[in-house]
């Protein structure tokens, strides 16, 4: 199996739409990109901290899909992570209630050396000197190094930010994102800027509008995101995008621009499952063939070869 190492935060989350609303599941960037990366038999293996607090019943949903957690530190005096937030009509709006650090305020990670020599490493959307810290960690260089990022790292920690990005491979930010970064209006000229910083690939994520590529030579592409007829809770679709993206490259083991491409789509996939049930929920409930079915229905809707 080909090995990617997954590092984001691992949470309570609390949740609440037009659909319904939670108590507090189990929650953050790494849950969502790990389980939807374990679809495409990989290696998948989380970098994290938690509290005392963290049930063992959130271990067994990783592990009944393969998910390996020897790189989750267990701090067993502290709180785990928790946020909480509301969601509009739309659901492309949401509110934040509550963000508690907690543990992961203090995370120093650590990379388990069976992840080391990662095939992929997936950076989620953590403070960038924290991501810094794990690529350098690594034994080895991977093939490729994706990293998430957002808006507030832009604003509070740039000069972090821009040194983190240097040693990436790949990012992935949404169209607000991508124009704050570039200072570009104009998507295409945005991405070259961004481009320029040393970057083989920059994702533009535009939410229900789908996601654009861009490679350092020039070549585009853009994958709409499927249409759903029941939209329950977007919480955790853009990690969800990730770990489709990351988990089929790794899988494959090629980054070339057509496997890239193919890896755009396979992250549609994926964040399309996570948006019909709250949490992570439809992502453990998800089967090979339910995987296969959707991956044809996008083929039929985009005339896509996937």
């Amino acid at each position: 199996m080909k090995k990617l190492a997954v590092a984001g935060s691992l949470a309570f989350d609390a949740i609440e739409t037009p659909m319904g609303k939670t108590d507090k599941i189990i929650g953050g960037a790494s849950p969502y990109i790990a389980l939807a990366a374990s679809y495409f038999k990989v290696d998948a293996g989380i970098i994290s901290v938690v509290g005392g607090d963290f049930p063992d019943e959130y271990f067994d949903i990783l592990h009944s899909k393969n998910v390996n957690t020897d790189g989750v530190i267990v701090e067993k005096k502290g709180k785990t992570m928790f946020w909480a937030g509301k969601y509009n009509k739309d659901m492309n709006q949401r509110t934040t209630l509550t963000t508690e650090l907690n543990v992961f305020a203090n995370f120093n990670p650590e990379v388990p050396q069976r992840y080391q020599d990662a095939d992929v490493l997936m950076l989620g959307n953590i403070t960038p000197s924290i991501q810094k810290a794990i690529i350098e960690k690594m034994s080895r260089r991977p093939k490729l190094i994706i990293m998430d990022t957002m808006n507030y790292w832009m604003n509070n920690t740039p000069d972090e930010l821009d040194e983190t990005i240097s040693m990436v491979d790949v990012l992935t930010i949404n169209d607000e994102e991508a124009r704050q970064l570039s200072g570009e209006f104009v998507l295409p000229t945005a991405a070259k800027k961004i481009l320029d910083r040393g970057l083989r690939y920059l994702i533009i994520k535009k939410g229900d509008n789908g996601a654009l590529l861009f490679s350092k030579d020039g070549k585009m592409f853009f994958a709409p995101a499927l249409p759903l007829e029941n939209v329950c809770d977007p919480t955790g679709a853009g990690d969800s995008f990730a770990g489709g993206f990351s988990g089929y490259i790794a899988a494959k083991g090629k980054t070339d621009f057509e496997t890239v491409k193919s890896a755009v789509v396979a992250g549609s996939i994926m964040g399309s499952f996570c948006c019909e049930r709250f949490g992570t929920e439809n992502l453990q409930l998800l089967t090979d063939e339910m995987v296969k079915k959707r991956a044809k229905e996008f083929e039929e809707l985009t005339k896509f070869r996937f």
